[in-house]
């Protein structure tokens, strides 16, 4: 009898010795294939192209218009070469007339400029001047700050939206706070200097225009 338990007892540890060796093996192959898809010091690593912006692809030429979000139009007078630091770099001269302003880009900076807009989104944009205005209930101080980056962001549909939702149909300075009415008038200056370049009409008519979309006719008839 107790032969019999003997035999058992190695025929269950020769098993667990197969079912480890099994186990063992299964993991050194695995091992094994992540090695191989490691590379070695001598094997080159793949260097994925990474795509750039658009804007900074595109190149701008004198007297192209241009949008500075925190500035809004302007023009480039000049494309010049400076060296420093042993490095020559190559940039654009901006002029914003209504600021009386000449910015510096470097061209291999110039992710934030953009061109001015098509007729289409001019068009789209006449269109948002004539939609009822979002009146929101939350504190002015939080509104201003959104509409304040929104007239910094840069993006044209979002100016449209600050003048059109800070319309009062009306310029009775009782009508608007200071704080409103500078608002208003920054982005309504904004829009109107890129309508201006878009165009190619006098700033009457452009005016003219804008009024019309936001039913400020007769104040400018009055004016």
């Amino acid at each position: 009898m107790p032969k019999k338990k003997k035999t058992k007892k190695i025929k269950n540890l020769k098993i667990l010795k197969k079912s480890k060796s099994k186990v063992k093996s299964k993991s050194i192959l695995k091992t094994n294939e992540k090695k191989t898809s490691i590379s070695g010091p001598d094997e080159k690593p793949e260097i994925k192209k990474i795509k750039k912006q658009p804007t900074e692809k595109r190149v701008y030429n004198l007297k192209d218009f241009v949008v500075y979000p925190k500035h809004g139009v302007g023009k480039i007078t000049a494309i010049e070469k400076a060296n420093i630091g042993e490095i020559d770099i190559q940039f654009y001269k901006i002029l914003v007339e209504k600021e009386k302003l000449t910015l510096t880009v470097p061209i291999n900076q110039q992710s934030k400029l953009r061109p001015i807009a098509t007729i289409n989104q001019i068009n789209k944009c006449v269109s948002i001047l004539k939609t009822k205005p979002k009146i929101k209930r939350t504190m002015w101080s939080r509104r201003a700050q959104e509409y304040d980056q929104k007239i910094n962001s840069g993006k044209i549909y979002e100016l449209a939206e600050v003048v059109k939702d800070l319309n009062k149909n009306t310029d009775i300075i009782a009508d608007q706070s200071y704080s409103e009415r500078q608002l208003f008038e920054k982005a309504y200056e904004r829009l109107k200097s890129e309508f201006e370049a878009v165009l190619k009409v006098s700033p009457e008519e452009v005016q003219k225009k804008m009024d019309k979309a936001l039913g400020r006719v007769k104040i400018s008839e009055d004016a």
